[in-house]
């Protein structure tokens, strides 16, 4: 692209950002700074990569001065104000964690098989044979199940043990429990991805015996109300962490033209940040599971919300984080 044809295409988004940046530097000592601060990681992200292709295609000294006082100015508005890390965790979440698991979808599509079909294929099976659910697991382990999902129970989901136990102690429960596993499907990745790929399909396996099991059984009325909820939010990140250690395995079996030491620090960096994000979603899905799921709300409240839930997070990594569009002048 010529030098003219850029400016021509992005000038009202350098505008914008002065626009933001003269707002935020006139407010410094006030209070008021909320509408301008958070326009301000969006638009700085944007000229960051606007400066480096200046350079890179060696456009006017000028132009490139320009951008480059933009992005010192965004700099230090943006991680040396106070409260900088709050604005890079907003980041975060709403741009770069979205943005990189569509970068790397194909890792994330495989975690997703490798855990959904098994999960269809032995509930379906368990769903019609009565026994198959003994293969999956020891006789104690489906009697405490079937205890935990029984109608009768006064804490649906929970041990018997544990349902007399407050709902925050559950919540530290549960995210022990969550992020266990999902680093789990990260960390094993380690091993060519042989670990990951287990853990995946270890966790389909028993997911999906379980809800066949309790369904055949009548157990689905009080199963599946309580596992949809924070569902949405828990399986997919055990999926995102599984696509995590996919990505270190690919490393070490292709590392391409570096190293598998290089390869696997590089593409560590991008693992991380999944990684990351799934860890936030672990610690919403044992909020709602621990204050929501157990809750004595019936299946038509729960099967909305739960819904709602689902397609929120399917919306989340569809369209969080993609930039906007300027036409030129």
């Amino acid at each position: 692209m010529h030098q003219q044809a850029f400016v021509e295409r992005y000038q009202p988004l350098w505008e914008e950002l002065e626009g933001v940046l003269a707002g935020l530097e006139k407010a410094r000592f006030r209070r008021r700074q909320g509408s301008a601060a958070a326009q301000l990681p969006h638009l700085y992200r944007r000229v960051c990569n606007h400066y480096a292709l200046a350079r890179q295609r060696r456009y006017s000294p000028t132009l490139v001065e320009r951008l480059h006082a933009l992005v010192l100015r965004g700099h230090q508005q943006l991680y040396t104000r106070r409260g900088a890390w709050l604005w890079r965790l907003l980041m975060f979440v709403v741009t770069d964690f979205p943005r990189t698991l569509r970068e790397q979808r194909r890792f994330f599509l495989l975690a997703l098989a490798l855990f959904l079909l098994p999960a269809l294929i032995v509930g379906g099976l368990c769903l019609t044979d009565e026994y198959l659910i003994y293969s999956v697991m020891d006789d104690a382990q489906v009697a405490q199940m079937e205890s935990m999902y029984d109608p009768a129970n006064r804490k649906v989901g929970r041990e018997s043990g544990r349902s007399a136990e407050s709902d925050f102690m559950m919540f530290g429960y549960y995210i022990y429990n969550n992020i266990g596993i999902g680093f789990r499907a990260f960390a094993l990745g380690i091993l060519a991805g042989v670990g990951t790929v287990l853990t995946l399909l270890f966790n389909g396996v028993v997911l999906g015996g379980v809800a066949g099991h309790l369904t055949r059984i009548g157990y689905g009325e009080t199963f599946w109300p309580f596992v949809l909820g924070h569902g949405a939010l828990e399986l997919t990140a055990i999926v995102i962490s599984g696509a995590a250690g996919l990505m270190l395995g690919h490393a070490l079996l292709a590392p391409g033209q570096y190293g598998r030491l290089e390869a696997l620090k590089r593409r560590g960096r991008i693992a991380l940040k999944l990684v990351m994000g799934a860890a936030l979603m672990l610690l919403g899905a044992a909020f709602i599971e621990a204050f929501w799921s157990a809750s004595g709300f019936g299946p038509a409240v729960k099967y909305p919300v739960a819904a709602l839930l689902w397609a929120l997070v399917i919306a989340y990594f569809l369209f969080a984080g993609r930039e906007r569009r300027h036409g030129a002048r």
